[in-house]
């Protein structure tokens, strides 16, 4: 599949550039911005901040406390001739609020605190690369700088290399994660017959969007989970 292919060969472009990233520059940003969180809860918002994408420890982590409380993440990867989706992974479910706010937010709160997954504890911290409003491409390391929380505060030397070895093991799970799963959708279609279909993909997303119900096939612990879903 081609576009399983050309996904895959990017992943491991980045995996490979990732192994060469130099923790002492991360660092230096992450004491440079001095990031504080101010318990607004913004972060905790789909309306702020999208989904929370689980990788796949953090969604084991998650079916123990609530087997509910997971949905296929919404960036559907592909679509099938029949209209079926795919996507590498869960992400958390959101309230039905104005904010779509995280399940397990309360009074800007988390009722999972001490078991909350590896992104929350990381935010807004990542390493990855990606293009800028400027056209460029290169590492990123801070999300939503100025839209929320303090600046200014005072991280240790100590502090920081904690923070960048948390989020390596994100980024490093993540992109793990992303090129498992394209070489079993990969697999998955050889074996049955199946192609993605672009032209499918973009009706049955218009479908999603106006509130028709969907097939998402979820890839978790190296098989494909059938889910119906709803916008």
């Amino acid at each position: 599949m081609k576009k399983a292919d050309s996904d895959l060969e990017y992943f491991i472009e980045e995996e490979k550039a990732f192994a060469d990233y130099v923790p002492s520059h991360f660092s230096e940003v992450i004491r440079d911005v001095g990031f504080e969180c101010d318990l607004c809860g913004k972060c905790c918002t789909r309306a702020f901040n999208g989904h929370v994408y689980l990788i796949k420890e953090d969604a084991a982590g998650i079916f123990e406390i609530d087997e509910t409380a997971v949905t296929p993440s919404p960036h559907f990867d592909f679509c099938d001739q029949n209209g079926h989706f795919y996507v590498s992974g869960y992400s958390l479910k959101t309230q039905d609020d104005n904010a779509g706010s995280c399940i397990f937010l309360r009074n800007n709160r988390c009722l999972i605190y001490d078991r909350r997954p590896l992104i929350c504890r990381i935010y807004p911290y990542m390493i990855h690369r990606e293009t800028d409003d400027s056209g460029i491409y290169d590492w990123r390391e801070i999300s939503g700088l100025n839209e929320h929380g303090l600046y200014g505060a005072e991280i240790g030397e100590k502090e920081a290399a904690e923070i960048f070895d948390m989020t390596k093991k994100y980024e490093s799970a993540y992109i793990s994660q992303e090129i498992e799963f394209l070489r079993a959708v990969s697999d998955y279609f050889d074996k049955r017959n199946l192609k993605h279909i672009p032209k499918i993909y973009d009706k049955r997303i218009r479908d999603f969007e106006k509130g028709e119900e969907v097939t998402v096939f979820v890839y978790y612990n190296g098989a494909f989970w059938e889910h119906q879903m709803k916008k």
